[in-house]
């Protein structure tokens, strides 16, 4: 058992905060968002008054947050962890960001003796919810093993990946592979209900072949159902997808499929379906198709 700071109180971040408290922890919540944060507080997380009040009461902090920019300003701003950290203090950012974003947050840590990890995520909401996360971590083996016994009890699986760093880079393989995924299983299910199939009959017949995976599983359900509710949003996919094609480009690195379904994502956005399932990338190629990818007479 530990004390634990924890800042970053949405759809991932409450159930993972929840996972640390059901282990005996004492949780150190910070949110701008009063709401979120009067909800952990009844889940049994103490509440601080600033990033840099949680910094001074706990000397290992996990944050969730949405991007690079609002990891920067929580660690790195005015009333920042960094602000209120003591040495040694450990930062365990489990939010989606740039590699190269991390390893900048990670060198400014440095300089004041505070520890920087990067230890993103995968599963969305569901697996936040039941700590079956799978963890990427970027760190030096001392600093991973400090941190895995916390980790473990968010994730099934939680992996060293590499140096600061490594834990994003991964993830961004991670979501290359699950939205270039959804956009063929798009594509598949409406040319079959265009063929006049049943396209739940032809997701049964070929999951269990090779073409089967954890996203097909997961998000084909869904969409046949057209059940949209977001276990991970449209709009924290494209940025993830962003974030993939600049490091990239940095590195001389080709992603033509990357980069197409990342502007299939924009064109989403733009029709006001950020906050949607990112099963529903699917529906890009349905609305150009003019099919709806549900079970007959349904």
């Amino acid at each position: 058992m530990a004390t634990i700071g924890f800042v970053g109180l949405g759809i991932m971040g409450r159930p993972m905060l929840n996972n640390l408290l059901k282990a005996g922890n004492t949780v150190i919540a910070y949110g701008r968002n009063q709401a979120k944060l009067d909800a952990v507080v009844a889940d049994g997380a103490q509440a601080a008054s600033s990033n840099a009040d949680v910094a001074a009461r706990a000397p290992i902090i996990v944050t969730m947050l949405p991007d690079g920019p609002q990891v920067e300003e929580v660690v790195l701003g005015a009333s920042g962890i960094l602000s209120g950290a003591k040495p040694s203090t450990l930062i365990i950012d489990m939010s989606s960001i740039s590699p190269l974003v991390a390893q900048k947050i990670a060198a400014a840590c440095a300089v004041k003796g505070v520890d920087f990890i990067d230890a993103p995520v995968s599963g969305g909401e569901p697996k936040a919810i039941d700590g079956t996360l799978a963890i990427m971590v970027g760190a030096s083996p001392e600093l991973f093993a400090k941190a895995e016994p916390i980790l473990k009890l968010m994730g099934s699986t939680v992996t060293l990946t590499g140096p600061v760093g490594a834990g994003n880079i991964t993830k961004l393989a991670n979501q290359i592979m699950v939205a270039c995924n959804i956009a063929a299983m798009g594509e598949a299910l409406t040319l079959a209900t265009r063929c006049g199939l049943n396209p739940e009959v032809v997701l049964n017949a070929v999951k269990a072949g090779l073409a089967g995976s954890a996203v097909l599983n997961a998000k084909g359900p869904m969409l046949i159902a057209r059940n949209f509710k977001p276990g991970g949003k449209i709009q924290f996919h494209q940025k993830d997808l962003r974030n993939a094609l600049q490091t990239a480009e940095a590195n001389n690195v080709y992603l033509p499929l990357t980069a197409q379904v990342h502007q299939m994502m924009a064109s989403l956005i733009a029709d006001g379906k950020g906050e949607l399932d990112h099963s529903a990338i699917a529906t890009f190629v349905e609305k150009a198709s003019k099919v709806e990818v549900k079970i007959p007479n349904a």
